[in-house]
This record gives C-alpha cells, structure tokens and sequence, in this order.
C-alpha cells in the first residue's frame, strides 16, 4: 500500500498554519472558506484519516462525498487494457469527474495520469497521479506548462494512459451556441496526438452546474471558479453517468493537419456520446407487446435435398467448396421455400424485426424468383435473397404484383423507368454464417450470375432495413445522414412512403453548427458514431453499406408497423454506373463484359 506521508492538515483551507499570525486577515479567510464551502470540503477531508492510503483515496472521497457513477460494462471495455492512450473528457463540473476517472482507471489501468490544475497538488494522495499545469494563463504559463508537456509526452511514449481536460476550464455559458458546454480545446491536445502517435478515448459526462454558477461565470470568471468547492458539495446523492467511445487510433487522426480541425474532430466525437441512449431506454424495436407464435420445425434435410435435385440445371448458378447456389419458384420446391419462411424468422426476430408469425412467407413468395445458398456438407440452407422481375410482376398483377408498393406508393413514370429493374428483398443469413462477409459474398456472386444469365435488368431496387434493434438516436443519425448525401430529388419526388419517416436535422450540443457536417457526409464517420452510440459496437447495417458501396441512391423511408417498426429506406442501383472492379467480383471479368456489353451505349463504364 503506497501511504502519503507528511500529509498536511488543510489542503482545502487558505489561511496559515500559525493563525497567531494576522489574525485580522486569518478570521476574514475562515469567513471567506466558510461561504465558498473550503471548510466543508475540508472537515470531509479530515474524516477519511490521515494514513489513507493514495490507492483508496479516490473511492473513499466518493463515498464520503455520496457521489456514485454507472457505467455500463460494454462502455469500460472499450478501455484499452495496454498500450499509450489519451483519454480525453468534457469538462462539465469542474472536479468530480476528475474524481470519478481516478478511480475508474485506478481499478481497470493503473498506469495512467492526469494533466490538471496545479492547484489539485494540494491533495496530497493525488499528487502522483498529476502532471501538473497552470490553467490561469498569463505571460508565463505557456513557459511554465511545457515542462509537463514534455512529462506528459514521456509518460506516453512509456505506454501510459494520459487524462485530458482539454478546455482547461469548467463548461460555461456559451454564447455562441446559447448552452452550457466546454469552451474552445487547448490546442495542446492536437499537438500530444502528433507527437505521441497515441490513440484517443472520447469520454463524456452529461450534466452540468446549475444556473447560479453559470451567472456567476458571467459577472466574473473568478466568481466561477470560487464555486467551484461547492459545486463539488453539491452533487451529494446524485449518481453522475460516464458515457466511453470508441478507440480512434492515431492513424485516422493524423488526416488533420490543422491544430482546429483536430480540436473540432476531437470535440465532436466526444460531444456526440451525448446522443448515446440513456441505460434505461430500451433499442426503438425493443417496446414490442405484441404476442409472437411459435417458429414451426425445421423440415428434414432429405426432403429438401430431394427438391433441390429436381431443379433444372440452368437453375443452378455457382458451386463454391461445400456450398450450392440456385434459383427455384415456390412450385418447384415448396418444401423448401417452408424452411426459408422459418429461418426468415428466426433470423429476423434476433435482431428485433420479424412477423410474429409461426413462419414468414407472404403472397409475393408465389410469383418470385428465391434464390438461396445450400451446405452440401452440412445439409442445410445458409440464406436466401427473393428476386423479382418487375415487368413480369406488374404484367401479371400490375404495381399491386410488388412487394415494395406495400410500402410506397409509386407513380407512372418511376414505374416506367423501374420496368428493366429486379426487385430485391427479405434477404437473410442464418446467425452462425454472419460471422465471415464470404456468405454474403457468395450469394451476391449468385445475383451476379443470375444478371449475366438475365442482362436485361439493368437497375437493382428494393427495400434496406434499419431494424429496431438500433436506438432511436442511432436510427435518426442513419437516416439523417442517407437522405443528406444519397438522396435522388427528381426521383424520390416519383415515391410516397405508406407511413413517412420524420427526418430531423441532426443537432450534437456543444458543437457550434456546421461542424457535424463532415461526419455527416462520410458514411465511414456515421458507422463509427453508431458503433459509439450501440452497446454491441455495430455500426450500418452490413447490407446497407453493400448496397451504397455497388452506388445505390436513396429513394425514400417508410416505417413498417408489421415487420416489428423496421425503417425501410428504398434504394436503387444502376448497374451501368457501378465501378466495373464490383461487378467483375460478382460477375467474373467474363460475365461482366458479357453483361455490360448488353447496355452499350448506356453504359459510360471505362475499360
């Protein structure tokens, strides 16, 4: 146990240690501690006992301060266990969540420090734990502080974790943005970044000091920090919450030259984490009451076998290892369009979709094409993708033939345009296949070999689900950020959702307005704000970064009240504009020539 010694008797009071001296100007400064709160925070101090050990101080301050703090297990891991770090964190209370930081990582990472005021040296238990910096300003504090920022650059290039303030100062009243937030980042922090090559952790505290602080700040920034003691008596009952982000590796910060643009980048990320779900709001799907049947068996592998047999061979579009890819009609194999219906559901309602129902199939299942990805080895089907031919669909039944115009209400001339279209939908991968991106890889291979087989269908359309397995706040983040860079105006004008989704402009407290802008226009950047806001890490879903990666454009959202209130966003796809290295990988560089040659001179694809 490392014990303080030589701890003084009042780290916490002004006046001198020999009160016979000036004892005018001694009883003015006990009025003075007695009125900014010194005198209470010191009779706290004095109840811990003077052989505390440093170890235990922050915990024992906490609990003699009735403070506690959550953090939600998912959030602690993404502490990274080794390795140099800087831990960066808004600033909102101005010293409890310094606190509250010690003695997280004293319990998780002990080799870390603090860059801090000077001032909370005085402390004698927290002394090696800080490097010390002047906040105040002046002619010689940029002298003074490079001495700790060279101690703080040693200490990362050792492999510790270092804390970072970067305000410098408590969250005040900004006028600019008209809330309470940190003022402008030190600029100090781009530069540790640079030179240390050391990732970043984002953490946020919500809250902030109530408005008797914030008029005080006002008046003076003095009067501000001498209420500052109080402000950490005040909060006596509260649990305060910890919200962590992801790791931002140092390689992905060093595209940022400038010194701002870094602090903006750094500032968002951290100041987002307030978009994060509180710990008792469930995911925006998750509210569902109503009751859900019981999955019907699985039907035995033989029977299917057996159909899969009798498929013509022209239905059979790939072989891969152990793995079969083919198409049928629901005539051809009814057994086995059960057992997609089944599977269906059991790998929608885990991630809070799905019907409800005993089996997903519906009436569109009898008129479309199902082409599906079967183990040989293991003797059952691995997922599926329901394909339909939409100049066949609407001959046969009209628009009331499409799955999508349950969804959305489409004008003449979008139908016109859509009429060499597949439509794509109710596409799946059994749970224990998701793990590896080459199940999904070998199912586009079959779409790839099923249009060089069918190269009149140029354009590729259907609905992309964001489940309600996401938070809201993540939904809203997804959706805010598709409909701003991958909307087609003169097409959605074509498309009436059934039930419209309302987009709101995204809006991240304590980042002045057009800074989100760039996260917002990099879907790379949402993903990774999602992936902060989510408990499990998950970013867009897979499909939906597929499908803007082949150069799908965005037609509209709907919410599906009977497929567990889903978000539908309605995409489409020309193929004769998607990069030739994408297609050559589904299609093989022959099948791809033979497909785009059928679309000269439409086709601007470049050899």
């Amino acid at each position: 146990m490392n014990v303080i010694s030589e701890i003084p008797a009042n780290p916490f009071l002004l006046r001198s240690a020999k009160p016979e001296k000036q004892q005018l100007k001694q009883h003015a400064l006990k009025i003075i501690e007695q009125l900014l709160g010194l005198r209470r925070c010191q009779q706290l101090y004095d109840q811990l006992g003077p052989d505390l050990a440093a170890d235990r101080f922050p915990a024992a301050a906490l609990e003699k301060l009735e403070v506690g703090y959550r953090l939600e297990e998912h959030a602690a891991a993404r502490i990274p266990q080794t390795g140099p770090c800087i831990l960066i964190a808004n600033h909102p209370y101005g010293g409890i969540e310094g606190l509250i930081l010690i003695d997280l990582l004293s319990k998780r990472r002990p080799d870390f420090k603090v860059m801090a005021n000077f001032m909370l040296s005085r402390i004698p238990q927290l002394r090696e734990r800080l490097i010390n910096v002047d906040p105040f300003g002046g002619e010689d504090a940029a002298k003074t502080n490079l001495a700790p920022l060279r101690q703080s650059l040693n200490h990362l290039k050792q492999g510790g974790l270092l804390v970072i303030f970067p305000a410098g100062e408590v969250s005040s009243y900004q006028a600019e943005q008209k809330l309470v937030c940190d003022p402008t980042w030190s600029s100090t922090l781009p530069r540790l970044v640079r030179l240390s090559k050391a990732p970043v952790l984002p953490v946020f505290f919500p809250g902030e000091n109530g408005p008797l602080f914030q008029l005080a700040g006002r008046i003076h920034p003095c009067l501000r920090t001498a209420l500052l003691p109080r402000m950490l008596l005040n909060k006596a009952g509260q649990e305060l919450e910890v919200r962590i982000g992801n790791l931002l590796q140092s390689k992905k910060l060093k595209r940022f030259n400038d010194d701002n643009e870094m602090n903006s980048y750094l500032r968002l990320r951290t100041y987002a984490l307030e978009l994060s779900p509180s710990q008792t709001e469930t995911a925006a799907g998750a509210t569902a009451t109503c009751k859900q049947q019981q999955i019907i068996a699985a039907l035995d592998s033989q029977l299917l076998e057996t159909e899969i047999a009798a498929l013509p061979q022209e239905q059979h579009l790939l072989r891969s290892g152990e793995f079969d890819i083919f198409t049928f009609s629901a005539t051809q194999a009814p057994a086995l369009l059960q057992e997609i219906g089944r599977l269906r559901e059991v790998t929608f309602r885990q991630v809070g979709e799905g019907t409800g129902q005993s089996v997903d199939l519906d009436r569109f299942d009898q008129d479309y094409t199902h082409l599906c990805m079967w183990n040989r080895e293991k003797r059952e089907l691995v997922g599926s993708y329901r394909l339909g031919r939409v100049d066949e669909l609407i001959e046969k039944n009209g628009v009331d033939g499409l799955y999508t115009s349950t969804l959305f209400d489409f004008k003449p001339q979008l139908l016109d345009r859509l009429q060499n279209s597949l439509e794509l939908g109710r596409s799946f991968i059994r749970t224990e296949y998701q793990r590896s991106y080459s199940s999904l890889l070998l199912l586009w291979k079959g779409i790839g070999h099923y249009l060089v087989a069918n190269p009149q269908y140029r354009y590729l359309f259907g609905p992309v689900s964001i489940s309600g397995d996401y938070s809201s706040t993540s939904r809203q983040l997804m959706t805010s950020a598709l409909a701003r860079n991958f909307l087609i105006n003169d097409l959605a004008a074509l498309v009436q959702p059934r039930l419209p989704v309302p987009l709101k402009p995204l809006q991240i407290n304590g980042v002045p307005v057009g800074q989100a802008d760039p996260l917002l226009q990099d879907m790379e950047e949402v993903s990774a704000l999602v992936a902060d806001l989510e408990t499990d890490n998950k970013g867009i879903p897979v499909l939906l970064r597929h499908y803007l990666g082949l150069g799908g454009k965005l037609l509209a959202f709907n919410l599906d009240p009977d497929f567990s209130d889903v978000i539908d966003g309605l995409l489409l796809v020309d193929l004769t504009q998607t990069e030739r290295k994408q297609l050559q990988r589904y299609m093989s560089r022959e099948g791809y020539q033979s497909y785009i040659n059928h679309h000269q001179p439409e086709s601007a694809h470049c050899a």
